[in-house]
């Protein structure tokens, strides 16, 4: 499942994600499950209201891993290729 963000054309963090899902730029988004919820709240509202798949992560380390970070995400966003 986390396979696709070691390759994938990506953003990291709710800021970027929210950014690229507003913009109708974004294929799956990934949320860390013990980020705080106030802080991810807006961006998976804004994932279903687009029809965009969230996939739950069970930690913000994972995500930040998969990435290829050497810090925790909250969020990461898989980007369209126009």
């Amino acid at each position: 499942m986390l396979e696709r963000l070691k390759t994938a054309p990506k953003v990291v963090g709710i800021k970027q994600s929210t950014r690229v899902v507003k913009d109708g730029n974004a294929l799956v988004a990934y949320i860390a499950e013990d980020a705080d919820r106030h802080v991810t709240q807006q961006l998976e509202n804004l994932c279903i209201e687009k029809s965009i798949e969230v996939i739950r992560v069970n930690s913000m380390k994972e995500l930040g891993e998969a990435c290829g970070i050497d810090v925790g995400a909250a969020s990461a966003v898989v980007i369209k290729i126009v």
